[in-house]
């Protein structure tokens, strides 16, 4: 509890040291020019796109004492919004400004504007259309307003370099749009030369475990990329292609129903429009050898824009780890000690190739292929001591087991889309198709040796022997609309079909010694496959009335389930019908650039593939597991309230509430069965629904740009979670009360030195629940077989750091050191109970790993690569290359 008061301290000093009193005047003689001015507008380009990037800056003449003559000074300045909007407040009332918008590609736009009211020819000023806002104590209630609206502001192309003056602008860490949180990630240096699981230690309300399992609020999410679900894994993406993760913790009916309460995380990926062409390279090494590296290119020339990348990964992971188990069915009790080591090798190559046709200025159409290749080498060594019952007497054993195996996957993937952007301003339609395959095949082989307990000999080995391969395929097929109303009001619409399938064929061996070959063990082989299709449409509404909006949306999904075990014939499936999910978002702009948000969603978890196979894992013998094939989907009511202030110099500060309910929870449960194979009774891990689960919590994050060289971010997230299981054990676990906080520091040093500084901490909280969000994880894995029921997590912290230094034109260069869990401390230690056995297990997973990367970009403007006139007046021709 004192941590806890201490991080919310912390928080609470952050936010007030960010605070600053609007600008006004100030008491007696010495009175300073107020500070009320307001000045907006939207950039756009000759046929009225918007322009997004803009330079956008507000000077004023002032007379330099020491030079002793009038001398331009910049007062504000900022870079223009997506859809082309900037605003510029607190600037002088008295005095004329001048305005200045450059953008690369056009004519720098120059206007003079004043602030003050208009007079008539009589004299007096003119009567004030509203209220000031905002005024400070002492100024006269009927202040006129400072707004000034320049409307639409069309910049003129021009093929020539500009020589305006620029501001660099520094994105906000985070921002609302919608019901997403955008957190921009693109300058993180921790993760260079990762991947995605690494890019998300560094997301705040996000936590990753020591083997890349993804949780956002202690619940696994929805992850997809660029707005669209993937099969891809966290893995399979480089960090230097990430631009930013929206967090998305109450998805709208816009979004797909499924995955509970978990929310979704939305990776927005690097977009290289620039004409001409540009890319980057880079490469890296850990200190095992493993390397990594990869290439992004990106050609654009009038109509066509064609990007490709490639990356590859080398995998020389190490684990360790124990397991204690006290069994309290036995009289005496035994126990077992269990010791492993895990050493991975191998690697994956990733490819992507992608095409853009600017049909018109308005239609766009856009195909990309995707290729990935994997193969890894696991293997995994055991000493197990045992203890067990003779003639009422305790005796122990030992054995080790050595496993060895290999592991490959192929997939490939094809993603179409169309983009139609009508006359009306905010009109859109658009199409995306999106197919993926992937086949795997595996084989593993284990080895245990068991050993005397009095002379230590070797007493015998059993050899057993798993053959696997597999299947999936995953079409989906989306269509969205938007349609502007009034300026204000706005209708979406849009359909959607998931249709996925899968083949499993799983064969387990055990080595008869009296034929000196294999023989297959029938009841531990399965060959399963099933087909899972969703169809789904939704429609919502939004609405803007002065500083209130509000956005009301419906879903409606219809989903069934089959599936067959095909070597015995038994076949499984489920029809679910047609579900309705409401969602509603209001949010209230306040003043002082502060907002409110409420937000209310109803969405649905089906159990997954692994979820429901009723396949026996045999190969881990303290854990074997089985899926559920009787599991029914759960349903989650979320309710969310947000609290956003941005303050000067684009400091932040943002306050959560959230609440969730969910019925018919899948959780992980232990059981005992009896079984075929063995003859006898034997401890099962599976899946079941339970009564129903809730979470409460309350989040904050704050970020501080101290000075110009140092900024600093902290999250922290208190929860309190509690699942009913009366229906299975007839008692539940009491509810507990946890905590999740993450600190992130940047330097910026001299001689183009930078260094960040991360550190997160999660105190004791429960098990995880499932896997959620449709995903394919196994149905249990090595100590990961309880249900949240019954045990928890104990506390556990990580520290990561790295130096990066820049060099060469426009930084083009770049090579950074980085080191991973410092203090060897990110770890897994979990407490488990049941009333057939207490167990402690703990696992550490490549600790102070450490990387260096090194990274190059370049590119050329203006380029005639297809030997025709480049056309500026081309929609996007002119957009900066992102880094």
């Amino acid at each position: 509890m004192r941590k806890i008061i201490i991080l919310l301290a912390a928080v609470t000093l952050s936010y007030v040291a960010i605070a600053q009193p609007p600008g006004g005047f100030t008491a007696g003689a010495n009175r300073k020019v107020p500070t009320l001015g307001h000045v907006y507008g939207k950039v756009t380009d000759a046929s009225g796109k918007p322009v997004s990037g803009a330079s956008v800056i507000i000077l004023q003449n002032k007379f330099d004492t020491a030079a002793k003559k009038m001398k331009e000074i910049l007062l504000k300045g900022t870079a223009t919004e997506n859809n082309g909007d900037f605003s510029l407040e607190e600037l002088p009332v008295f005095g004329n400004l001048d305005l200045k918008i450059s953008a690369t590609g056009y004519a720098l736009f120059q206007q003079s504007v004043s602030l003050m009211p208009k007079r008539n020819s009589a004299g007096p000023a003119s009567k004030p259309s509203s209220v000031a806002t905002g005024a400070p104590a002492g100024m006269p209630a009927n202040m006129p307003s400072f707004d000034r609206d320049l409307g639409k502001i069309k910049l003129v192309t021009d093929v020539k370099q500009l020589e305006g003056v620029t501001v660099v602008s520094n994105k906000p860490l985070v921002r609302f749009d919608g019901e997403k949180k955008v957190f921009n990630v693109d300058k993180n240096i921790v993760s260079a030369g990762g991947t995605a699981v690494d890019v998300m230690k560094n997301v705040p309300s996000v936590n990753v475990d020591i083997d890349g399992n993804i949780s956002l609020r202690n619940s696994p999410p929805q992850i997809f990329v660029d707005g669209r679900p993937t099969t891809l894994s966290l893995d399979q993406i480089p960090a230097d292609a990430i631009e930013s993760v929206e967090v998305i913790t109450n998805p709208s009916a816009k979004y797909d129903a499924s995955g509970g309460g978990a929310g979704i995380l939305n990776i927005v990926l690097k977009k290289n429009r620039k004409t001409g062409y540009n890319g980057n390279l880079r490469a890296g090494v850990d200190k095992r050898g493993a390397i990594n590296g990869g290439g992004d290119f990106n050609v654009r020339q009038g109509k066509l824009n064609i990007s490709a990348s490639m990356m590859g990964n080398q995998n020389k992971g190490r684990t360790t780890g124990t397991t204690d188990r006290l069994n309290l069915l036995d009289v005496p009790q035994t126990s077992i000690f269990q010791n492993n080591y895990n050493r991975n090798s191998g690697g994956f190559l990733f490819g992507k190739l992608g095409l853009d046709y600017l049909m018109t200025n308005r239609t766009t159409l856009s195909f990309a292929g995707i290729k990935a290749h994997g193969q890894f080498e696991p293997r995994e060594s055991i000493t197990i001591n045992t203890d067990s019952l003779y003639n009422g007497a305790k005796t122990s054993s030992f054995s080790d087991r050595l496993s060895t195996g290999k592991r490959i996957f192929n997939s490939y993937g094809l993603v179409v889309g169309m983009k139609h952007i009508f006359p009306k301003e905010g009109e859109e339609l658009t199409v995306d198709g999106n197919f993926f395959s992937g086949k795997n095949k595996n084989n593993s082989l284990y080895t245990t040796n068991f050993y005397s307990p009095v002379s230590g000999s070797l007493a015998g080995t059993e050899l057993q022997k798993v053959l696997g391969n597999g299947t999936n395929s995953f079409l989906t097929i989306q269509t969205d609309y938007v349609k502007p109303i009034t300026a204000k009001i706005k209708l979406e619409a849009g359909l959607r079909a998931s249709i996925r399938s899968f083949e499993s064929n799983n064969s387990n061996y055990i080595f008869d010694d009296s034929v000196n070959n294999y023989k297959i063990i029938p009841n531990a082989t399965s060959n399963y496959s099933n087909n899972d299709n969703v169809y789904a449409g939704y429609v919502t509404f939004s609405n803007s009335i002065k500083n209130f909006t509000y956005k009301a949306g419906l879903r409606a999904e219809s989903s069934s389930y089959s599936g067959e075990l095909t070597n015995s014939g038994q076949k499984f499936s489920n029809n679910y019908p047609v579900s309705l999910f409401p969602s509603l978002f209001v949010t209230q702009q306040l003043k002082h650039d502060q907002q409110l948000q409420f937000s209310y969603s109803r969405r649905i978890n089906r159990p997954n593939f692994f979820n429901l196979i009723p396949f026996t894992d045999y190969t881990d013998k303290l854990n074997v597991t089985r899926g559920n094939p009787d599991l029914v989907p759960e349903f989650t009511q979320s309710f969310e309230a947000n609290y956003l202030k941005t303050f000067k110099g684009n400091n932040s500060f943002l306050a959560s509430l959230y609440y969730k309910n969910t019925t018919n929870l899948i959780t992980r449960y232990l059981e005992k069965q009896a079984d075929p194979v063995i003859g006898g009774d034997i401890l099962i891990n599976t899946y079941i629904n339970a009564n129903s689960s809730y979470t409460a919590g309350a989040e904050f994050t704050a970020q501080n740009y101290l000075t110009k060289w140092w900024d600093i971010s902290s999250n922290l997230n208190i929860y309190q979670a509690k699942i009913n299981t009366d229906n299975i054990t007839g008692t539940s676990q009491d509810a507990l009360v946890s905590w999740f906080g993450k600190f992130n520091s940047n330097f910026k040093l001299p001689s183009k030195f930078a260094i960040q500084l991360s550190t997160v901490y999660q105190s004791k909280t429960n098990l995880p629940v499932n896997k959620g969000g449709g995903g394919f994880g196994g149905p249990g894995g090595f100590g990961q077989s309880q249900s949240s029921s019954q045990g928890y997590i104990r506390s556990s912290w990580g520290t990561d750091i790295a130096i990066k230094k820049s060099f060469l034109k426009n930084d083009a260069a770049s090579i950074s050191l980085s080191v991973n869990d410092i203090f060897k401390t990110r770890k897994t230690d979990q407490y488990s109970e049941s009333a057939y056995f207490i167990q402690n297990y703990e696992r550490i997973r490549d600790p102070q790993m450490f990387r260096l990367n090194f990274a190059y970009r370049f590119g050329k403007l203006d380029m005639s690569l297809f030997k025709r006139k480049v056309d500026l007046n081309t929609s996007g021709a002119t957009e900066g290359m992102q880094q």
